[in-house]
């Protein structure tokens, strides 16, 4: 099951492009514009994450975060601010946040600091789900959750899953497959990312990852 990210900015396209981001890193993203549209979703319990913009409509940030915090659960909160005052910085931790966030921002650094926090904050049950596949990285295991079974891979199959699915939209050559999953000091054809890459699609059909043509592969 995918986690949920609560968005809370009143800036509709900085919203909109955080959201877009983070859904192709696999995540289900609700955006919320106003401190009273996010007041009604303050006791949904699918939300795994909350970004709160610090200078909402009549109320704050600092408004919403107290009534998420009184409801019991601990869910993660993200602070993120136009204001790069170490003040606003300072409350944020000090009320038990996450992570601080200031405008503008790189969103791929964003993207990493959320992950970082969701593998924190949901350790035993943070699984990568893809085309309706289930990764356990501590495990190894894959399971089809359709099909209600494992699939049996190699540790290089395997690898070679991880690796796109930690990077989905990312296109890689076969050179650099073979520098990221049979490490630089390999010697032999590329064609051994092809072999395996067909030996993963007939194991995993549903899965789109894409042949470029003259290039490589991508996934999504």
């Amino acid at each position: 099951m995918k986690k949920v990210i609560a968005i809370v900015d009143d800036e509709k396209d900085l919203n909109e492009l955080m959201k877009s981001y983070l859904e192709k890193e696999g995540y289900e993203v609700k955006s919320y514009y106003s401190y009273e549209q996010a007041l009604k979703h303050v006791n949904d319990e699918d939300i795994h994450l909350w970004m709160l913009d610090i200078m909402l409509d009549e109320k704050s940030g600092f408004d919403l975060f107290e009534i998420i915090k009184k409801q019991g659960r601990e869910v993660p909160v993200v602070f993120v601010s136009a204001r790069d005052k170490e003040f606003d910085r300072i409350i944020g931790l000090e009320k038990g946040s996450d992570d601080y966030i200031t405008k503008p921002f790189n969103m791929k650094e964003v993207v990493l600091r959320i992950n970082n926090i969701m593998r924190r904050a949901y350790r035993e049950d943070m699984l990568l789900e893809v085309d309706g596949y289930l990764i356990d990285e501590k495990q190894r295991k894959v399971s089809s959750p359709k099909l209600e079974t494992d699939i049996e891979l190699t540790t290089k199959e395997f690898e070679l899953l991880v690796l796109f699915v930690h990077n989905k939209g990312n296109a890689f050559s076969r050179e650099e497959i073979l520098n990221k999953v049979w490490g630089s000091d390999y010697f032999g054809s590329d064609r051994v990312v092809d072999d395996t890459l067909r030996r993963l699609r007939k194991k995993l059909p549903d899965l789109s990852i894409h042949t470029l043509y003259g290039f490589g592969y991508r996934l999504g």
